[in-house]
């Protein structure tokens, strides 16, 4: 059983150490990045002289009170990989309105034609096929979790589990209330829109414009209004052959799904529009091609009462009005904030994010908020790789990746993209940006000085668990054996922490080591979420507790990962030399204090 143990937290090991080499080793990239120009000026934001993809909630999506026709699974599936030139399909014509949206998506692969090279446009999409269409375009952080089990009518080996898993964790789809997901159910035209406005974020409240677009908008199910709202005004809607005709109980074709897909993407900034000279553009539905009023709280509000209006922003509009920015960023413009969201605070300690609001630490506030602000007006689509000069007065980098469609700034990820403002753009981050030259250490007394259990710019001080993996010696003391630690972290100042553990075993060892923290940054080990990935280095002593208790050298190196507010997941690396030199791998968690 042991070695079985051995061999398992080996592994794991292994896991860490690569991270772990991969963090602290530098990352050489040739790219030629030019600084980017926008309209506006930086003095269009005035100082004072004196919670970005929005998260949906956990609530599962509404479904009809008429439940649609259940389906048998077809006997032909689309083809997971389309080859190359297959975006010809025999029956997408030229002419065919949908072509453009097809052609677009099937050259991305987020589509894919049938074994006998058709697409087959006018066929119905079942839930399952929806889901494997969101899984391969949206590349989302996860908002929730699928319960352990998952649906009772998903089996682990469904050729579609894996996509439904992603689509319900990342916010597009959920399961009826008798923990059903109905797989081969025909996904209606209402149920597809509100699933895309979910994942999106995308809300409304203009009923009336609704009714003054749609001749059918009664028919569109109360559940769905805000959202069908929402996805109108963004632009997310296509209705063929009638503009006007939204046909919400209709089963969804696969044309209409490559078109709201694609128009989804449009929204995040993805893939560029339609060309307006595109027959399909004229399906387009959308608040400014119609000439209505926008709703209360959409394209019609400025930045600060856009973020207001979200239940992703209350912190950020929150801090505005504390620094007095708000008035600024109300009436001024264009800009282009990149928004923290809720979460995005929520990974500060809470005892900055009370420091920050105090009067003594205003300007520290006002510094921070304006690095989030670009003076002129930069949509997903026009961001290109390079610095941004904002309104702080420092550049951010912005590093776009249209391969993997990401967008990150500095450290952080664009969660939620071109929330639109009447004056400026909104983009969802998921970290707060935090000038170079400014310190996060807001303490009450001398902020250079030790305060013992404070959080460097490492993370958050802990205390844990671990399995040690003994690699070298063995046969002094327990760190070059097979044994279970208790590790912690007690941040010193900024910079220094002291991390105190001991290795059980017949030598119980004792390690004491100082170490210097290096700023956090991004990592993406899964290819589905970011994780800020904070190295140390550090030397100190390692103590034998035996009969003859020996003092030596202790070498350390490691890395911290934020899991959560509460837990922080741990790998070291200790070289202790003593009467040998042993040398043993940690991996553990620990919790925040």
């Amino acid at each position: 059983m042991f070695n079985s143990f051995h061999r398992l937290l080996a592994s794991t090991v292994l896991v860490a150490c690569g991270a772990t080499l991969g963090a602290v080793s530098p990352l050489f990239i040739s790219t030629s990045a030019q600084a980017q120009q926008v309209r506006g000026n930086a003095s269009d934001l005035i100082i004072p002289s004196q919670k970005l993809s929005q998260t949906p909630t956990d609530t599962p999506t509404q479904t009809p009170t008429d439940t649609p026709t259940q389906i048998q699974t077809p006997t032909q599936t689309p083809t997971q990989t389309p080859t190359q030139g297959s975006v010809n399909f025999p029956d997408v014509s030229q002419d065919y309105w949908a072509r453009p949206f097809i052609q677009a998506l099937a050259e991305r692969n987020i589509i894919a034609g049938f074994p006998d090279g058709t697409y087959k446009p006018q066929q119905p999409v079942t839930r399952a096929e929806f889901a494997a269409i969101i899984q391969k375009a949206f590349n989302q952080n996860r908002v929730r979790q699928l319960p352990t089990g998952g649906f009772r009518d998903i089996r682990s080996n469904f050729w579609a589990a894996p996509a439904i898993a992603t689509a319900y964790e990342t916010g597009f789809l959920s399961g009826y209330p008798d923990n059903t997901f109905r797989p081969n159910q025909q996904i209606t035209k209402v149920q597809a829109v509100v699933s895309l406005a979910s994942g999106l974020g995308l809300t409304g409240s203009d009923t009336a414009t609704l009714a003054n677009l749609y001749s059918d908008a009664n028919a569109i199910p109360t559940y769905a209004v805000s959202q069908v709202a929402g996805a109108t005004q963004a632009s997310v809607v296509v209705n063929y052959p009638d503009i006007r005709v939204f046909n919400p109980e209709v089963p969804l074709t696969r044309a209409e799904a490559a078109a709201h897909v694609y128009q989804a993407l449009v929204r995040q900034g993805r893939l560029q529009p339609i060309a307006s000279n595109l027959a399909a553009a004229q399906y387009i539905v959308g608040f400014a091609q119609t000439g209505t009023t926008p709703p209360t709280g959409t394209t019609g509000s400025d930045i600060v009462t856009t973020a207001s209006a979200s239940n992703s922003f209350t912190v950020l509009a929150s801090l505005l009005k504390t620094a007095g920015l708000a008035e600024s960023l109300q009436q001024g413009g264009p800009f282009t904030v990149f928004a923290p969201t809720d979460e995005a605070f929520a990974r500060l300690p809470k005892e900055t994010l009370d420091r920050l609001q105090q009067p003594e630490n205003r300007e520290t506030l006002i510094r921070i908020l304006t690095y989030h602000v670009v003076p002129g007006q930069l949509t997903a689509s026009q961001l290109k790789t390079g610095d941004i000069n904002t309104a702080e007065g420092k550049p951010v980098n912005v590093k776009v990746n249209t391969s993997e469609n990401r967008v990150t700034v500095n450290n952080a990820q664009v969660t939620q993209a071109d929330i639109s403002a009447s004056n400026g753009v909104i983009h969802a981050i998921n970290r707060v940006l935090v000038p170079s030259d400014v310190s996060l250490n807001l303490g009450s007394g001398n902020q250079a000085g030790v305060d013992p259990g404070r959080a460097t710019r490492g993370g958050r001080s802990y205390i844990g668990a671990a399995g040690n993996i003994g690699i070298t010696g063995g046969g002094g003391s327990s760190l070059g054996e097979g044994n279970f630690a208790v590790i912690s972290k007690i941040g010193l100042t900024n910079n220094f922490s002291v991390r105190p553990s001991a290795v059980f075993g017949d030598n119980t060892t004792v390690l004491v080591p100082l170490t210097f923290d290096l700023a956090p940054r991004a990592a993406n080990p899964t290819g589905d979420r970011v994780f800020a990935i904070s190295p140390y280095i550090g030397a100190g002593v390692a103590i034998e507790t035996d009969d003859d208790a020996e003092v030596g050298l202790l070498l350390t190196g490691g890395l911290d990962i934020p899991l959560a507010s509460r837990f922080t997941l741990n790998g070291a690396v200790n070289a202790a030399f003593l009467d040998e030199t042993d040398v043993g791998v940690q991996v553990g968690v620990g919790f925040n204090f």
